[in-house]
């Protein structure tokens, strides 16, 4: 593999979300901050909506991991596609609360009710954190929210933090759980990576690899990176490490737009991507074009007049 070739101790893009390679863009590190007063301060639901691959759920771990040294007790979900009961069942998994094989529902909420009291009574606070949240079916939703109804004259007992994709909102607009969208208390949005920002992610992630030469991509290549991945981190990751790996096997030692070309070629979700920025431009530019003959048409109209 190429991590010899470059003098690195590690594959600095990969696409697993490990939380050494965080990097804190702008509104990256505004949704963590936000995360850490709201559950601080004890809110009940807080959301985190990103489109696919902006780092929802590396910022969910990185968030878990700033809790770790604090009074907190935490609970991971990754896929929250589940009926009521099933849910109940993981959020007890998850905190560690033993139940009869047989148990119902009733009695489930009973067993977590108790521990939610007893972890409020050692000092500590109950957070509960859901990816992928877009995929929860309504009647699931509206269980987590009663779960969510127990409270002291001060705090909630269960704070839950929800990660989606847009389609989250669309979810959370529907009548039957408008409760529930009322008590979200923060709410954040990730947003892609601008030009200057991939520059500087792309030394991030190669320093924490341990790269130490000189500046490795072009500028062009970081320009041609920035246009085919529209600022998504997932997509740059798999481009960067595609033309790194094009360059290796070419013995190249500085990546240019050549090998990110290369990438490009072979990702197909860039390839979406940068078509999709054409038509962009096609439209712009027809309706630019329309502009200036409705333009033409009106003076020369009013000229004749």
């Amino acid at each position: 593999m190429y991590d010899t070739h470059f003098g690195l101790s590690a594959l600095p893009f990969s696409i697993t979300p490990d939380t050494n390679f965080f990097f804190g863009h702008a509104s990256c590190q505004e949704a963590l901050n936000t995360l850490l007063i709201a559950v601080r301060s004890g809110e009940g639901f807080i959301k985190v909506v990103g489109e696919v691959g902006t780092g929802k759920t590396l910022l969910c771990r990185k968030f878990l991991n700033a809790l770790e040294s604090e009074n907190f007790v935490t609970a991971y979900i990754p896929n929250p596609y589940l009926e009521p009961m099933t849910l109940l069942l993981a959020v007890a998994d998850e905190f560690g609360v033993k139940y009869d094989a047989n148990i119902n529902q009733h009695q489930l909420l009973k067993l977590l009710t108790q521990f939610l009291i007893d972890t409020h009574a050692h000092g500590k606070r109950a957070v509960l954190c859901l990816d992928e949240a877009q995929a929860m079916p309504i009647e699931t939703l509206e269980a987590l929210r009663l779960l969510s109804n127990l409270e002291t004259e001060t705090s909630k007992l269960l704070q839950v933090v929800l990660f989606g994709q847009p389609e989250l909102d669309v979810k959370l607009a529907d009548p039957s759980i408008r409760q529930l969208h009322q008590r979200i208390a923060f709410s954040c949005r990730l947003g892609h990576l601008g030009m200057n920002d991939i520059e500087y992610y792309l030394m991030h992630r190669l320093g924490i690899a341990g790269y130490r030469g000189p500046r490795l991509f072009s500028q062009d290549a970081v320009k041609m990176l920035h246009r085919a991945s529209s600022g998504v981190p997932r997509l740059i990751n798999i481009l960067a490490h595609k033309s790194m790996l094009a360059a290796y096997g070419e013995g190249g030692r500085y990546i240019t737009d050549k090998y990110v070309k290369l990438a490009i070629v072979d990702t197909e979700s860039a390839n979406r991507s940068a078509a999709g920025q054409r038509r962009w431009i096609i439209k712009i530019a027809v309706a630019i074009a329309a502009i200036t003959l409705l333009s033409i048409g009106i003076w020369y109209w009013v000229t004749r007049a």
